[in-house]
């Protein structure tokens, strides 16, 4: 079989994730591979690719989002077209992971459906994963293949170091105890206190705000998560600090899955500005948020990550000058 360092780099989208693929090829100077993804009447999927895999480096970018059972299968179905069209080998780049607040047995008779999605991936045929900001570090482990889990922060650091003149007075607030170690490091990147909220969750779609450990009287908060799902968390969080005198909140996220009332929270919300990054397509169901919300690419971060794996370079590299990531 061909060495998969003598061959070319060949990048394939899911359904979802087409333009972040084109952004990664951009980035990499390369085209995307040529594959159809069709789907039959009754709801069946099938992956056809239009060019020869044989022994190549292939990557499949695809984030397993809304419709998440529909992503997931596609990401299967790619997996084994590729491994039956003998591909060298096959990188499964996932930007955003679905499935990933399944991770553990919080409660008795639940499954963790985590780890039965990295089973899965496993036995499709992947050899290596790619994720950015896991919900749990953990999650990593679930898997019996080399994973490599990136940070968005450096992309988020970008950002606000080009509009640090205009926050002012900077206190980083974790809205929940599981994200501190990711808002101190942000803290510590951009020149800024901590402080850290306490929260409780009283259902999948609602939570409540306690304490306040920190101070943020007279000061720009900005709130680091690793997702918005239906905004609960982060709505409370800027309704608490703007209560304890805060001047602006600003919400950060990599993934914006803004499902549900997500959108009319953060409209009616205290929060200025919404940034997230293109991990989930988001366009058409937030156009309401548009004044708010600000996209960040995270194209050229998976673009090294593909480059430094394909020559068996250090992707550990790219952990400098991090915040972390969610423990």
């Amino acid at each position: 079989m061909m060495n998969v360092l003598d061959s070319e780099v060949m990048i394939f989208a899911g359904t979802h994730s087409t333009e972040l693929a084109k952004r990664v090829c951009t980035y990499m100077d390369t085209s995307l591979g040529k594959a159809r993804v069709q789907s039959f009447p009754d709801g069946e999927l099938i992956v056809k690719l239009e060019e020869d895999v044989r022994g190549r480096d292939c990557y499949v970018i695809l984030s397993t989002c809304e419709p998440v059972n529909d992503s997931l299968m596609e990401l299967l179905i790619y997996i084994d077209c590729l491994r039956r069209a003998s591909a060298g080998r096959i990188t499964c780049v996932i930007p955003y992971f679905g499935y990933a607040r399944q991770d553990r047995k919080d409660e008795g008779r639940v499954p963790i459906t985590a780890k039965l999605v990295a089973n899965l991936i496993t036995a499709a045929g992947a050899h290596r994963v790619l994720a950015l900001d896991l919900h749990a570090a953990q999650i990593q482990g679930f898997f019996d293949i080399c994973v490599d889990h990136l940070s968005a922060t450096p992309v988020f650091v970008d950002y606000f170091t080009r509009h640090r003149a205009e926050l002012g007075e900077l206190c980083l607030v974790s809205p929940d105890v599981g994200n501190v170690k990711v808002a101190e490091g942000m803290a510590n990147l951009l020149g800024g206190d901590l402080a850290i909220i306490n929260k409780r969750r009283l259902s999948g779609s609602m939570v409540t705000t306690g304490n306040l450990i920190g101070n943020v009287s007279g000061k720009t908060v900005l709130m680091f998560d690793d997702m918005i799902s239906t905004a609960g968390t982060v709505v409370e969080a800027a309704k608490l600090v703007m209560e304890k005198g805060a001047v602006d909140v600003i919400a950060a996220a990599t993934h914006p899955v803004l499902v549900g009332p997500a959108v009319d929270r953060l409209l009616s919300s205290p929060i200025s500005k919404v940034v997230v990054c293109n991990t989930i397509p988001f366009a058409q169901r937030c156009s309401p948020l548009k004044g708010k919300l600000v996209e960040l690419c995270v194209g050229s971060l998976l673009g090294q990550a593909i480059h430094r794996i394909h020559n068996n370079q250090s992707v550990s590299a790219l952990f400098k000058f991090t915040a972390g990531t969610k423990r």
